[in-house]
């Protein structure tokens, strides 16, 4: 039999909460010409001399918020999936860890791979619905690595996987562990990207031409960060069977001017406030395990502003992490490239 290897990709952490780790990851994650899409000078002056000396010290104080005594969340829960799905593999697989920005890296794991002699290797970066920024900067990392190695093995690359089944049961599956009773209202809160980034993916002049292009995902737009956002809210919407008038979608975590997808969860959070709506159950699955964006972000930064406002519930349904139906799901999409 071949020998493969999975590699597992997530975006990143910084090593720990401290201001030079922070700073570190910061410089190497935005300086990212996928994540911040500007010409190469203006990005250099733009992070170097301005985000990452003002966000450096702020952003390490959330991290010490988020820190465990495992560690970074996006961590322990990748290596805790890693030693999982490789018990379900067994020995004819290799599965190994790579973080986009900082340690572990894409490079190392890929390295672990090689040394192991495989035949082939799946890429399974952990970002369920596609962006250029997330999956599309993974992707290219394994490839500018692998392109230099004189002996290139069989390279299959699992690039979105939105409406998985499995996945989608397992948000479902996480939210009933709350009383949906209490709640007038469920929140699905995507990371937001800019919007000249949906429509530099954009290959059929359908992004953004028309009100509501993101709402149903068709051949046109099947690739589009946003309309497998929607798909995926409505994938576990309809798990939950909820009506579409229980729920709304929305996207968090802006940076800069520049217009954003939208609609942005703050506004949506004093939107659905001012619509009556006082207890909020809210989704993040643009996550597959809990970090910043939503322990801090969300289930406190997002709570407080919705307290303050009147409101009297706002709680965060806990990410796929470790969840055993979670492995499950990865399994069963990477032995369809076995």
């Amino acid at each position: 039999m071949a020998k493969v290897g999975v590699l597992l990709v997530n975006l990143g952490t910084p090593d720990d909460p401290g201001t030079s780790s922070v700073r570190r990851y910061l410089k190497q994650f935005l300086l990212d010409w996928r994540v911040i899409d500007v010409p190469w000078l203006f990005r250099q002056i733009l992070v170097r001399g301005l985000i990452v000396p003002f966000r450096s010290f702020s952003s390490a104080k959330l991290y010490k918020e988020l820190w465990t005594e495992r560690g970074s969340p996006l961590k322990y829960y990748g290596f805790e999936v890693e030693k999982l799905l490789q018990d379900k593999l067994g020995d004819s697989t290799i599965v190994k860890l790579g973080m986009r920005y900082q340690n572990p890296s894409i490079e190392s794991a890929l390295l672990e791979l090689r040394k192991a002699n495989v035949d082939k290797i799946v890429v399974f970066p952990m970002f369920p619905q596609y962006a250029s920024a997330s999956t599309g900067s993974a992707l290219q990392e394994t490839m500018d690595i692998v392109s230099k190695w004189l002996t290139i093995p069989e390279i299959a690359f699992i690039s979105s996987y939105h409406d998985q089944p499995k996945m989608i049961k397992v948000y479902a599956e996480n939210a009933k562990k709350h009383d949906l009773a209490k709640y007038d209202h469920f929140l699905f809160s995507f990371h937001g990207i800019p919007q000249r980034q949906l429509t530099k993916s954009d290959c059929n002049n359908h992004c953004l031409k028309a009100e509501g292009c993101c709402d149903k995902l068709v051949d046109a737009n099947k690739m589009c960060y946003s309309a497998q956002c929607y798909d995926t809210a409505y994938k576990i919407a309809d798990e939950m069977g909820l009506s579409r008038d229980q729920y709304s979608i929305s996207f968090q975590s802006r940076l800069g001017r520049d217009p954003w997808t939208e609609p942005f969860t703050p506004d949506m959070l004093k939107k659905l406030y001012a619509d009556g709506h006082k207890s909020l159950l809210v989704f993040s699955p643009s996550f597959t395990s809990d970090c910043l964006e939503t322990t801090i972000e969300i289930g406190f930064e997002y709570k407080e502003d919705f307290e303050a406002m009147g409101g009297e519930h706002l709680d965060l349904v806990e990410s796929l992490n470790g969840n055993p139906m979670w492995v499950d799901a990865i399994e069963e999409m990477v032995k369809l490239h076995l």
